[in-house]
């Protein structure tokens, strides 16, 4: 019987070189697990294939003893290709079990399972093979080597083949879910990811050494390809640029790749050039083997095929970078710049500081220069910062005339980053010295979140442009609680304004002549319910800050007519009154109609109403405050200038404004008994004043020396305490009743 067999149907007998695949440079593993509780099964199986090279690559063998092993062993280690199974171990049905558990509870539908057993007649082959996902069922007599190895070959053929298609599936996935998540932050490397994996899989690769690199629009050398997407053992160097792979071969090829604008085909590597004349990308593949003709026509059908996806989703990539960076400095913009301030909160708060650098009056530059000038300024400005701070600093630019820098305390002082601005900068052919304001924030002290982060560095600004001073301010806690208290204030200002709370006052202007009530000044109080008067003081401001103060204006101007129309009623035909009016009510286009509307509506003849404005108003914008009182002083109403002399500054259109009434401050009245010198200022206004043809009134008035002094003086009129203190409308009434 023994003489009949012939060598090729006796257990794993001798090699058998037909069986034999041409050994190439190996390029990967697959893994085979065997399951038999037979030692001798182990040792026999791995001598028969310890050679065997399959696909270029080599055979790793894995062994457990019992299902239960195989099982756990499996949880563990999921990348297994093929299973020599036996079927009866423990029990005799424990192989079949371990096929259902791998199938069914382990989820795993790739690794091929060749089941042997010792025992032909306790399964049935047929019905087996028909509920069993399996690659082949053979006794242990009749699998030979020469079997063994054509099943082994055909199971990992198999595998390989349900891989390709589960890593296509994959791959498109991945394409797919980039496409439909454009807008995502990694778009473009998930798209290349999938380009990757789907890559190697056409070409029968695990997606192991392989990367997309893209090259900058410069058009430069390999300074300026990044990684865009990368697998296996270069999965780390995503986002890096080209160099840190440190791998002279892989950057010599992709530069020849993106320069030629060509495939590369090696024996030893596959390079595939992707994109168009705007971009490009280049994919690596460590190949260890040359790729089929067949192999290559499929890549290049794909290629062509995802080219355009490629150029869409690097499009959306360059709309995401357009929406971070500022296309004049090339510097993170705002929305940048407060993510960065976030990230270094959260990673390296100790000892960094965020600073704000505000260009004084740059609005000048443009409008005296011109728009390229100014946007040239801009760049030498960035040129300088990056020159001086680049190397330890976050450098952006979050506005029109605003950077930001974030980077460690002891480099971004402010006398550091004072003497960037000593020399003058160069635009075009102007040499332009400019001047800047700082705000500064310790990122320790900061808000966690970037934009809390930012409001905190504006408080500071903020700040640092009304100190005269210092033009820096460290921000700090009260700060944030001051602007707080003061936007409370502002909004309960609004409310109570809106439901009508605000009051007028008055406080009466007496002749020194016949010592007869002349005038009165209306003044405004803010009545709150449990702060009690809030002081003019500090919501008058508040309201011209925020532009309340023009409808608060044009309310007080209707209520003082309406108080003038009630006087006149009362037989009190000749009394005035005077009305503050602020800046923000010059600038509004309505100004001078809402004034003369005012006096239309209550019927009152015009030289009644008396328009106050301070020194530092008429400072301000001269030209459109002198416009606006000549037009009105044309329809009779009254022009008084109010703490005349605090200023030092409205001489010079002292000659231009349309004025009837001098007021001498408070500060100089004061002084007039004990300070001599308060008293020539005092009496200097007062002679200057009839020069110039107009009355003089002095306000604050509170002792009777102070009357006698004023008197002597030539001081026509007097307001303060001495004589009435503001009051509602009411008591006005009964006061002017009883002189």
């Amino acid at each position: 019987m023994v003489s009949n067999v012939t060598d090729d149907e006796l257990l794993f007998l001798a090699e058998d070189e037909t069986f034999q695949v041409p050994v190439h440079q190996v390029a990967g593993e697959w893994h085979l697990l065997i399951v038999d509780d037979d030692e001798e099964i182990h040792t026999v199986t791995r001598l028969a294939l310890t050679d065997l090279i399959v696909m270029g690559r080599r055979l790793v063998f894995h062994h457990a003893y019992s299902g239960k092993d195989a099982v756990q062993f499996l949880r563990i280690n999921p990348h297994i290709a093929v299973i020599l199974l036996d079927v009866v171990m423990e029990s005799d049905d424990a192989g079949l079990l371990v096929v259902q558990q791998i199938r069914e509870q382990l989820g795993m539908d790739e690794v091929r399972i060749v089941l042997r057993t010792g025992q032909p007649g306790y399964a049935p082959e047929e019905s087996v093979i028909k509920e069993y996902d399996i690659n082949d069922y053979k006794t242990k007599t009749e699998l030979t080597r020469s079997k063994l190895v054509t099943s082994i070959i055909a199971s990992i053929r198999s595998y390989q083949q349900i891989r390709t298609i589960n890593q296509n599936r994959l791959g498109l996935q991945k394409i797919i879910n980039a496409g439909s998540n454009l807008l995502e932050q990694h778009s473009l490397h998930e798209f290349s990811e999938g380009v990757v994996t789907q890559i190697a899989s056409l070409i029968g690769l695990h997606a192991e050494g392989v990367l997309c690199a893209q090259i900058e629009d410069d058009g430069s050398t390999s300074e300026n390809v990044y990684v865009l997407g990368a697998a296996g053992h270069y999965a780390p160097f995503i986002k890096c640029k080209l160099e840190r792979l440190n791998n002279p071969r892989i950057i010599q090829q992709i530069t020849i790749c993106l320069e030629q604008r060509r495939h590369i085909f090696s024996a030893y590597d596959t390079v595939l050039f992707l994109g168009n004349a705007k971009h490009n990308a280049a994919v690596y593949i460590e190949t260890n083997r040359p790729i089929e003709a067949f192999d290559r026509q499929l890549i290049e059908v794909f290629l062509s095929n995802i080219s355009i996806g490629y150029e869409n989703v690097t499009l959306f990539q360059q709309l995401k970078h357009a929406a971070y960076i500022d296309p004049l400095t090339k510097t993170p913009n705002r929305n940048e710049f407060t993510h960065l301030l976030q990230e270094t909160r959260r990673l390296d708060a100790k000892h960094n500081v965020a600073v704000l650098i505000d260009i004084n009056h740059f609005s000048d530059v443009n409008d005296g220069l011109g728009q390229e000038i100014g946007n040239e300024l801009l760049v030498a400005v960035t040129h300088r910062l990056v020159s001086e701070f680049g190397a330890v600093a976050q450098i952006a630019r979050i506005g029109a005339d605003v950077f930001g820098l974030i980077g460690p305390e002891e480099v971004l002082t402010p006398h550091a980053i004072n003497a960037v601005f000593q020399q003058p900068f160069e635009a075009a052919e102007h040499s332009l010295q400019i001047n800047a304001t700082l705000g500064l924030c310790q990122l320790e002290l900061a808000a966690r979140q970037g934009l809390g982060i930012l409001k905190q560095v504006y408080i500071a600004l903020n700040l640092a442009k009304k100190n005269v001073s210092q033009n820096f301010e460290y921000y700090c806690a009260e700060m944030e609680e001051q602007m707080a208290a003061r936007l409370s204030l502002l909004r309960l200002l609004r409310q109570d304004f809106a439901q009508g709370k605000l009051q007028l006052w008055y406080q009466p202007q007496i002749s020194l002549h016949s010592g007869k009530v002349v005038g009165m000044e209306a003044l405004l109080r803010w009545p709150t319910e449990h702060q009690g008067y809030i002081s003019p003081a500090v919501f008058i401001p508040l309201a011209e800050y925020s532009g309340l103060i023009v409808d608060i204006g044009a309310w007080v101007l209707q209520q003082a007519c309406q108080q003038i129309h009630t006087l006149q009623q009362q037989g009190f035909n000749d009394v005035r009154v005077a009305v503050n009016v602020s800046m923000p009510q010059f600038r509004s286009a309505d100004f001078v109609q809402t004034v003369l509307d005012a006096i239309t509506k209550w019927q009152v003849p015009p030289e009644l109403l008396e328009l106050e404005i301070t020194e530092s108003v008429v400072m301000d914008e001269p030209k459109m405050v002198i416009a606006a009182l000549n037009e009105l002083k044309s329809h009779g109403v009254k022009v008084a200038i109010d703490d005349f002399g605090i200023g030092f500054s409205s001489l010079r259109y002292l000659q231009q404004l349309p004025l009837d009434r001098i007021k001498v401050d408070r500060a100089f009245i004061r002084d007039t008994a004990q300070a001599p010198k308060g008293a020539v200022i005092a009496e200097t206004i007062v002679h200057l004043g009839k020069r110039l043809g107009l009355l003089t009134i002095a306000e604050g008035v509170e002792t009777q020396e102070q009357v006698e002094a004023v008197k002597a003086m030539g001081c026509d009129e007097v307001q303060g305490f001495l004589y009435a203190k503001p009051m509602p409308a009411d008591e006005l009434l009964k006061f002017l009743q009883r002189k």
